[in-house]
């Protein structure tokens, strides 16, 4: 390893440091991390040909013994000290199965097929995505309230945590036998016989997920403020409908029947597909109208009543269901319909809202879109600083106008004629203070306009959700096919700060027991059009509002 001595000049103070020119530019900058405290990415090391970039050769840059090099850069928020790690350093092959699960970034455990069971084991791995639902299960204690309660063995919620537990311990493929067991027990229908007499029948992973729900919202309670306990289903997943339902007969209008108005509870929304649905939208739009046949107490006979709901709460998590597989009575079983319907990553439920709601809603929807554009806009003009800190082409005494515009200074031999008129000028700096004011100052408005009832119900407070969990099918019929599922991987917990990286965008193909990384443009691909994987169940998370340190204090 060939090294080279320079002196590095950062604020008025000279550092020695030896340069491995077989290295890159990023190892010389955490060699200055750690002499000046300025972390690699706000440091501005200029060289020749420009500033120095992570990627950069250090053997390529004619580097000569006692060549002195500026730095510019101050530390960022916490910055100018390095942390020593609270525990011991420890290297993955010295790990256990156990802490090697559990490090950040690991891939996940699969679930074994233990024969047509790939209906549950998606069903289970998305459900498994929600951190609430893994804090509660952490927390739940059997306890046995009556006597048709189910033993402990047989109890789903408390499967449901050991299994969890269980895949939090391995990355490899875990077969889910007790949970299994105590789902057939409790819904004797998944324990149907294959038609062939070998091994058991393909299930539908919309009836597994149902089932699931209704024994976690019976089962799974969480403490409230006021001492109470509530359902955690009903607390994080139920969403709320005020629905009309009135007659389509006139003869029953005309003898005065008036349309009813009914509020009820709905832990899924769904989308239904016919000759005119392409998006999704289209086809909530058909779930939230429908007709039913009832007794008409006015007309004393049975009636046709048009049902059309509105949602007057919406849920921290969505779950929508494709409505694809109906009863085909012609071969007697259930068909898929293979029509393509595109879904977004990011879906506005404003519009399917009671008026009420919408009015809580929309500001804070619109300012979150504000804010959004504030924050990518800073993030471009830093990105491009950060590029090329003196300036593309400029000349030197260039500054910075109140419209944050560069001006360039005119040398006069004499003084300078200043008139009314004259422009304010404002460093980069100053500018990007000004900037980061400004975005601060609309979140802090941004929070003033949640709605506080909302904000205490955990429920959503701007009408945006981001896609976190896809459960697939392939085939054409329930009673066949392949079922796997898709989840969006979370950023990275730093252990020092312990604050939450920024994700990267990619998600987690559960195939059973096989585990891959994939981009999202296969989930993209999920919108169906034929046999192959097509989405049947989307899981939906309130955006979480543009985070601002401090706000909430």
């Amino acid at each position: 390893m060939a090294t080279i001595n320079v002196t590095v000049k950062h604020q008025g103070k000279k550092y020695d440091v030896d340069v491995d020119t077989s290295s890159v530019g990023e190892v010389f900058k955490y060699q200055l991390y750690s002499l000046t405290g300025v972390e690699p990415d706000r440091q501005k090391i200029l060289v020749k040909g420009g500033q120095l970039k992570d990627d950069a050769d250090m053997s390529k840059l004619g580097l000569k013994a006692g060549q002195v090099i500026m730095m510019m850069g101050t530390p960022g928020e916490g910055g100018g000290a390095i942390v020593r790690p609270t525990e011991q350093v420890k290297f993955v092959e010295d790990m256990t199965e156990a802490e090697a699960a559990r490090q950040a970034g690991a891939t996940p455990a699969g679930l074994v097929n233990l024969g047509n069971t790939c209906y549950l084991n998606s069903t289970l791995q998305t459900l498994r995505s929600i951190p609430e639902l893994q804090g509660a299960l952490a927390q739940y204690k059997y306890k046995k309230n009556g006597p048709t309660d189910p033993v402990p063995a047989l109890d789903l919620t408390n499967q449901l945590r050991d299994l969890y537990k269980d895949m939090s311990e391995t990355q490899e493929g875990m077969p889910p036998f007790t949970f299994l067991n105590a789902f057939r027990t409790a819904y004797p229908q998944f324990a149907e016989r294959a038609k062939n007499g070998r091994g058991f029948a393909q299930q539908d992973a919309e009836e597994a997920w149902s089932q699931i729900i209704t024994q976690l919202n019976q089962r799974l309670r969480v403490p409230e403020e006021d001492g109470k306990e509530a359902s955690w289903i009903e607390k994080y997943m139920a969403g709320e409908f005020v629905s009309t339902l009135e007659c389509d007969e006139e003869a029953a209008r005309e003898a005065g029947e008036q349309p009813k108005i009914i509020k009820e509870s709905f832990l899924k929304l769904n989308c239904h597909i016919d000759a005119s649905t392409n998006h999704l939208v289209d086809g909530l739009k058909n779930g939230l109208t429908e007709k039913i046949e009832k007794k008409s107490e006015v007309l004393d006979r049975q009636a046709v009543y048009t049902k059309r709901s509105k949602i007057s709460k919406l849920p921290k998590y969505l779950t929508v269901h494709f409505v694809r597989f109906f009863w085909k009575r012609e071969v007697q079983k259930k068909a898929k319909i293979m029509r393509k319907v595109t879904f977004p990553h990011e879906l506005d439920a404003t519009e399917f809202c009671t008026d009420g709601l919408r009015k809580m809603l929309v500001p804070v929807r619109d300012k979150v879109r504000e804010v959004r554009k504030d924050e990518e806009d800073i993030d471009r003009a830093r990105k491009r600083r950060k590029k090329n800190p003196l300036g593309d082409g400029e000349e030197a005494g260039s500054s910075t106008n109140s419209d944050g515009k560069k001006q360039d200074e005119k040398k006069n031999d004499g003084d300078v004629e200043m008139g009314d008129t004259a422009e304010i000028y404002k460093t980069d700096a100053e500018f990007e203070a000004e900037k980061d004011a400004a975005l601060l100052a609309a979140k802090k408005e941004l929070y003033e306009l949640v709605n506080e009832d909302l904000r205490k119900q955990d429920a959503n407070q701007s009408g945006l959700y981001e896609l976190r969990g896809v459960v697939t099918h392939q085939g054409a019929s329930a009673d066949s096919g392949h079922y796997t599922c898709y989840v969006k991987k979370t950023g990275i917990k730093d252990p020092v700060t312990g604050k939450v990286g920024e994700e990267d965008g990619k998600w987690w193909w559960f195939n059973d027991d096989k585990v891959s990384e994939v981009t999202s443009d296969k989930i993209d691909a999920l919108a169906g059009g034929g046999e192959s994987h097509s989405a049947l169940i989307l899981l939906y998370r309130a955006i979480p509002l543009p985070s601002a340190e401090g706000l909430m204090e």
